[in-house]
């Protein structure tokens, strides 16, 4: 077994930490770790939070970690940040808003930069996800800032997704654009208290109405003001409620069926365009001069590097 995994089973923090970054910068032992570190998943409830910026999803969070710690609950979080383009480093506060939690040995807080990469974000953000699960904590939770492809992609990890909408703020509208009506399994109407939130509940309930008709799950919505502890009960009964629908309906196996499908595919997509991009540059990409002097279109210099691949595999055999 490897030695970080040895570690984390043994819950020691900084091993994990250490192995997030493999994870993050592509260290050449990654893949063999998460080998290791497979069979030591737990099977923890992995929650996804995403909503326009400006929800309130970091406060929400913040306070969720609070509640989940009075009742004896273990956590990690996954947030998910836009990057700097100019440090690279990850530029939200979530890390500011959570930094109560950061001295409980209970709560593991990780933020994770796009990098530009938004592929790449969703596979890392899943190893990650695994790694918190073989550390054994109770709950992971995975917040996401905005509602757009990449959220979509990193939303297909957690079991139960809730997404978080303000009163007044036109988000239902974007929301539904994104497609994420359709994953969302629970809806959290934050800063309950302004003005607008009877227009909010009935926008939901008329995109539901659309989406959701015949669905044998209708996501309920809930309302919180975080600021105030309120609603965070029934957040929790809802997650819950959520998973126990999952376990007893079937659809929690037959999503963990489809993300395993997923999983394995994106690992192969991803080292074989690792391999053949390290050959075409070892090959100073030999076609590029002709695209460029327009003697060969781009499509016809894909199908050449697709064949001088399928050439080399015979080869090989």
């Amino acid at each position: 077994m490897h030695p970080l995994a040895e570690r984390i089973k043994n819950k020691d923090e900084r091993a994990l930490a250490r192995a997030i970054s493999y994870v993050e910068n592509d260290h050449p032992e990654k893949l063999e770790l998460l080998k290791d570190i497979h069979s030591l998943q737990k099977k923890a409830h992995y929650v996804g939070l995403t909503g326009s910026p400006g929800a309130g999803k970091s406060s929400l969070v913040n306070r969720l970690i609070t509640f989940l710690r009075s009742r004896g609950m273990t956590i990690g979080v996954v947030a998910v940040d836009p990057t700097s383009p100019f440090s690279g480093g990850a530029i939200l506060g979530d890390r500011v808003r959570m930094s109560e939690h950061f001295t409980d040995p209970d709560v593991f807080i990780r933020s994770m930069g796009t990098r530009g990469s938004l592929g790449g974000l969703a596979r890392t953000t899943k190893e990650t996800v695994r790694l918190m699960d073989a550390y054994g904590f109770d709950v992971i939770l995975i917040e996401t800032v905005g509602v757009g492809q990449s959220e979509l992609d990193i939303m297909k990890i957690a079991d139960s997704i809730a997404v978080v909408l303000n009163p007044g703020s036109g988000d239902v509208v974007q929301v539904f654009k994104a497609g994420i009506m359709e994953i969302a399994d629970l809806f959290i109407v934050n800063k309950a208290d302004l003005p607008g939130v009877p227009k909010l509940l009935s926008e939901i309930e008329a995109m539901l109405d659309l989406v959701k008709h015949d669905a044998p799950y209708r996501p309920p919505i809930v309302q919180t003001i975080s600021v105030q502890n309120k609603g965070l009960q029934e957040v929790w009964d809802q997650l819950s409620a959520h998973r126990q629908y999952l376990d007893e309906s079937g659809e929690g196996e037959e999503r963990r069926v489809r993300s395993l499908k997923q999983e394995v595919i994106e690992v192969v997509h991803y080292e074989l365009m690792r391999t053949l991009l390290m050959r075409e540059e070892s090959n100073g990409y030999s076609w590029l001069p002709d695209v460029q002097k327009g003697q060969l279109d781009p499509y016809s210099a894909a199908e050449k590097i697709l064949e001088d691949w399928e050439k080399n595999q015979d080869r090989k055999e």
